[in-house]
């Protein structure tokens, strides 16, 4: 459909054009024209991969406890709102200023981003840039003051991600003049956003009640599969203006491929995980079938481009696959992630860099190399800030405040009002069996 709007509009292009066609005046008014298709497409894809904030508040907030809602929904909004403003002044100049400090980071004309003709690319890369610090958010949900979380989510817009996109996008990067491969950021976004969860899990703990006193881990079952379900379509939409929009043009580019792959790989990681949670747990799991399809969809997106149909369904099996068996090992570990963020964006974000390797024609050596560069650069910045953070102003609630919920803790507030009444009429272990009683 895509596809025969462009053409379409090229066609009634020439047709208005057409008496000026060997013209010098019709040839730069049909490049404008171009120049404008492109414009819109990449605008449009923004705005799709700015919706999937939306994906994930509701996958965060659906996976969790009730009464830590609103604060999910605030620090969705603050990932957003608060990054968007540290990439203006600092992130995009980072990525892609003017001049390359041996392809590690840029700097230049980027800062205090004021450049009109670039408006298009700034706008589709600080929606990649939120999205990246959006995948911290659910795994340490529950247990995190808002304040640290506000000092933390600036320092991945701000510093952490535009160094990797440098690396990787920006052309002069060591990892692109290596050969390193990530046509939409399957190692740059995810992965990065996976691993930078896991310093903060390292960092905060576990929630209260999560592993009983053998240590065994326990089911803290979220609120709403429904939110989670709905959740995970609207980042499946979202998703096409990730990965077809990384075209970064639409005239004279196949933005239906990579949309195709996209699709194949996220029916593929939802089977995978279905029927591997099936024979893990006996049953067909819901929670872990939805987040097979995020798997899948982050495993296709470092080769949705270059990655066959057939060999797409195997990436998403694959991600589904693996995502199921690193929630399961990272919960026996110890780690606590309450949505399964680590496991998604991380695990299966570094499957997807290597499936680049095996299945898009990169080299497997040079993916590898790339993804080791940004599993330490990540984890080891974001460790720091999340220990600097903990020193300077505590990172984790007091458990008082955690059992409570974080919405009233922190934000003086219920998300659904009727707790209230019911607290009136109900034991507070009745109201919260896991949270309530320190179990």
């Amino acid at each position: 459909m895509l596809r025969k709007g462009m053409l379409g509009l090229g066609i009634t292009a020439v047709a208005l054009l057409g008496p000026l066609a060997g013209s010098a005046s019709a040839q730069t008014e049909i490049a404008e024209i171009a120049t404008a298709i492109d414009e819109v497409w990449l605008v449009v894809a923004a705005a799709l991969v700015m919706l999937m904030q939306a994906g994930f508040a509701l996958v965060e907030a659906g996976f969790t406890r009730a009464k830590n809602a609103g604060n999910i929904i605030m620090k969705n909004f603050m990932d957003f709102s608060v990054g968007g403003i540290m990439y203006w002044a600092l992130g995009f100049g980072l990525a892609y200023g003017g001049s390359s400090v041996g392809g590690f980071f840029a700097y230049g004309d980027g800062f205090f981003f004021n450049d009109a003709a670039r408006g298009s690319e700034w706008l589709f890369q600080v929606v990649f840039a939120a999205t990246a610090a959006t995948i911290v958010s659910g795994a340490v949900a529950g247990r995190v003051k808002f304040v640290s979380y506000l000092i933390y989510t600036p320092f991945i817009t701000g510093l952490i991600y535009p160094v990797v996109s440098h690396w990787v996008w920006d052309g002069r990067g060591w990892l692109a003049e290596l050969g390193y491969s990530d046509f939409a950021g399957s190692g740059v976004v995810h992965l990065l956003g996976g691993v930078a969860a896991f310093a903060g899990v390292v960092v905060v703990g576990p929630r209260i009640g999560k592993y009983g006193a053998d240590g065994k881990p326990r089911a803290i079952p979220g609120h709403s599969l429904t939110l989670g379900a709905l959740g995970v379509m609207v980042l499946w939409f979202g998703w096409y203006g990730f990965n077809a929009g990384s075209t970064l043009a639409a005239v004279g580019q196949d933005v239906a491929y990579p949309a195709v792959t996209t699709t194949l790989a996220a029916c593929a990681g939802a089977v995978g995980a279905m029927f591997t949670a099936w024979a893990v747990t006996g049953k067909p799991d819901v929670g872990f079938t939805l987040n097979g399809v995020l798997a899948g969809l982050v495993g296709i997106t470092a080769g949705t481009a270059s990655i066959g149909f057939s060999a797409s369904i195997l990436v998403g099996v694959i991600a589904g696959v693996i995502m199921v068996f690193s929630v399961i090992g990272l919960e026996r570990a110890g780690f606590d992630d309450p949505v399964g963020a680590i496991s998604v964006h991380g695990t299966a974000g570094l499957w997807g860099v290597l499936a680049v390797g095996v299945f898009g024609g990169g080299s497997i050596v040079d993916q590898a190399v790339g993804a080791g560069a940004i599993i330490a650069w990540t984890f080891v910045t974001s460790f720091a800030v999340f220990k600097l953070v903990d020193k300077l102003v505590g990172i984790r609630v007091s458990a008082e405040e955690e059992i409570s919920g974080l919405d009233r803790s922190e934000h003086g507030a219920d998300s659904y009002p009727e707790f209230v009444f019911q607290e009136l009429v109900a034991e507070p272990k009745a109201l919260d069996p896991v949270g309530s009683n320190g179990h």
